[in-house]
């Protein structure tokens, strides 16, 4: 029993001590373990960054930006005004060709030559020379802006029984390049972008947001089993613009205003172009949508930078960089949104309406023209001529100034700058294109018609204040269309690249002008003014027009400067199109000629009313035939 005793009292005692010991194994492993948790703690706070770089240095890692695709500009039928198209550039991957060369000796030589037969700008020595300069890089880019079809075609090569094996380290990155199919048709409006997608002018500028998207992106590494750990963001694709915009209507524009100036300048016998300027809106009056607006002298959207419309190249090489840049920037002008001026007579219908909606005028009025007006200080405003005794009808027949003063004095200056902000002027349309101009400093308030009764005289047969075309031409259609001033706009809707509905531009009614009572009468006055007044030179026969021209003698006065216009709309009963031409400084002579104006719109009725189905009268018909 002893024996046993002492015996269990051994082993307790043993198995004592290696608990202990256990323990004391436990506290050490648990002190080491926290030490290498603590170490790695130091070493990833001290010095990670550096350790994460050599070990991705040590893998082939892989990251690159995935364009996304710029939106396209389609007009109304859904014909493209702007698009992107693929273009790639070649990229060398130098490591991976040297890595291919120990397999291979001959695969530097052999990449080299295919390259160059197919893509004849890659020299060989360019190929050898980024091998020997930058041996460790993995992105070269030996050519950019390659076609789709050039890369296809090395790519077949590659894949071929005669190519396979003889290329190594070359890729395609795809990008894409803004092309427009009709460089000259409407540039001031289209517009073009800069570099990284920027938009400079026109729609390009005013939608840039919408027509950009979000690049995508490709990332991963291959790892030491030469397995490739890859991920990939997609793209997001920029929005499709539908403009209102008719190309066959632009183009109709663009040949009129080509054929004007061209025969312009050659009568003129020198080498100056047809005018300072010349511009042409062309709109529906029933929603404010633009079908058509051009800008002479104009640009291409392929070259916007060509400078040689405007100067010769004698006088380009001279300029400044700032001179450059003016001279750019007067070249992009969209005349009929930023550029402002005296309307001229165009505004009489705005003064006459306003007369029969304060009640100040009716139909029965008379005016007698003598010639002219005296004001205080010996101030006498003439008119072209002695018209005699003028109804209202034949106060815009013959645009009488005489008549339209008395007309504006019997007004008042309270009604008359009522209704000139009812019918937008001094104010902006809010157009959806860029560079519209404040107009709130170039009226007249009505203190100052009031104070100074030759302001309201001769604001009131449109001298002494400034528009813009798209102001005037939205004012204009409210007149003939029942009364409602529509915002004007060139977008009607914005699609994804799903093609669904990202945005739809209604037609926006801005306010009430003029009654339709008013609105009927005008028309049929306007009509007159075409008939048998003078706009005779824009009817065409068969159709019923109805217009009003404008003579402005541009400041200072006495110059022999002159701004001539004319605005007109079809048919007169239930018009659906409004036809707006401005000829700024034509080069004659004589430049106070409307019919310079006239000419233009009547070529542009005579292609335009057909297309857009627009009958002719029934009684020229009925007289056609006999």
């Amino acid at each position: 029993m002893t024996e046993v005793r002492k015996r269990k009292r051994k082993g307790k005692r043993l198995f004592k001590r290696m608990q202990r010991t256990l323990t004391a194994l436990f506290f050490i492993c648990l002190a080491l373990f926290c030490f290498v948790i603590l170490r790695v703690i130091y070493i990833q706070a001290a010095n990670g960054n550096r350790y994460a770089k050599q070990v991705l240095r040590q893998q082939q890692y892989q990251n690159r930006t995935i364009p996304f695709k710029r939106g396209d500009i389609v007009d109304a039928k859904g014909t493209t005004l702007a698009t992107s198209i693929d273009v790639y550039s070649v990229i060398l991957d130098c490591r991976a060709l040297k890595e291919s060369q120990q397999k291979n000796k001959d695969i530097l030589d052999t990449t080299a030559s295919s390259l160059h037969r197919y893509f004849p700008d890659i020299s060989e020595d360019d190929v050898r020379e980024a091998i020997e300069k930058h041996p460790d890089s993995q992105y070269r880019v030996l050519k950019k802006k390659e076609s789709y079809q050039s890369m296809k075609a090395f790519e077949k090569f590659m894949d071929s029984d005669e190519g396979s094996g003889k290329v190594a380290g070359i890729w395609f990155e795809k990008e894409y390049e803004r092309k427009y199919p009709y460089p000259d048709l409407a540039s001031s409006v289209i517009g073009f972008v800069a570099s990284g997608n920027a938009g400079v002018t026109g729609l390009e500028n005013q939608y840039n947001s919408y027509l950009n998207g979000t690049d995508g992106r490709s990332f991963g590494y291959q790892n030491e089993d030469n397995s490739l750990e890859k991920n990939v963001v997609e793209p997001i694709n920029g929005y499709t613009i539908q403009t209102s915009i008719d190309v066959l209507t632009q183009q109709a524009v663009n040949q009129a205003v080509e054929k004007f100036n061209n025969k312009m300048a050659k009568a003129a016998g020198n080498h100056k172009r047809g005018s300072k300027n010349t511009a042409v809106l062309v709109m529906n009056p029933n929603n404010g949508q633009i079908y058509a607006m051009s800008t002479y002298p104009t640009f291409s959207l392929d070259d916007p930078r060509d400078l040689t419309v405007l100067y010769s190249k004698k006088k380009i090489k001279g300029m400044t960089d700032k001179e450059s840049l003016d001279a750019l920037n007067e070249l992009w002008q969209n005349f009929p949104v930023s550029h402002t001026y005296e309307p001229g007579s165009t505004y009489k219908p705005f003064t006459i309406s306003a007369g029969f909606e304060t009640g100040t005028l009716s139909a029965k009025n008379k005016f007698f023209c003598d010639g002219g007006e005296s004001f205080p200080g010996g101030v006498y405003v003439r008119c072209e001529s002695h018209h005699g005794i003028q109804t209202i009808r034949e106060a815009l027949m013959h645009s009488c100034n005489d008549a339209l003063m008395q007309i504006g004095k019997k007004e008042g200056a309270a009604n008359f700058s009522r209704y000139q902000h009812l019918f937008g002027f001094g104010q902006k349309t809010g157009i959806d294109l860029p560079g519209e101009p404040r107009t709130n400093t170039l009226i007249y308030s009505e203190k100052q018609l009031k104070s100074q009764p030759i302001n309201l005289a001769t604001n009131s047969f449109g001298q002494n204040f400034n528009t813009t075309m798209v102001q005037l031409a939205s004012g204009f259609c409210s007149i003939i269309n029942g009364g409602t001033l529509y915002k004007p706009t060139v977008v009607t809707k914005i699609e994804d690249e799903s093609g669904n509905t990202v945005k739809k531009n209604e037609p926006v009614v801005l306010k009430k002008t003029i009654s339709k009572a008013t609105s009927d009468r005008m028309r049929d006055y306007l009509k007159s003014v075409v008939t048998g007044g003078t706009g005779v030179k824009a009817a065409v026969k068969g159709y019923s027009i109805g217009g009003k021209t404008g003579t402005a003698e541009k400041q200072p006065r006495r110059q022999g400067k002159y701004l001539v216009s004319f605005i007109g709309f079809a048919p007169v009963e239930n018009p659906r199109i409004v036809v707006y031409v401005v000829v700024d400084e034509p080069n004659a002579a004589d430049q106070a000629h409307s019919n310079y104006a006239q000419e233009i719109a009547h070529d542009i009725f005579k292609t335009v009313l057909p297309y857009y189905g627009i009958s002719r009268e029934k009684k020229q018909k009925e007289t056609d035939k006999k």
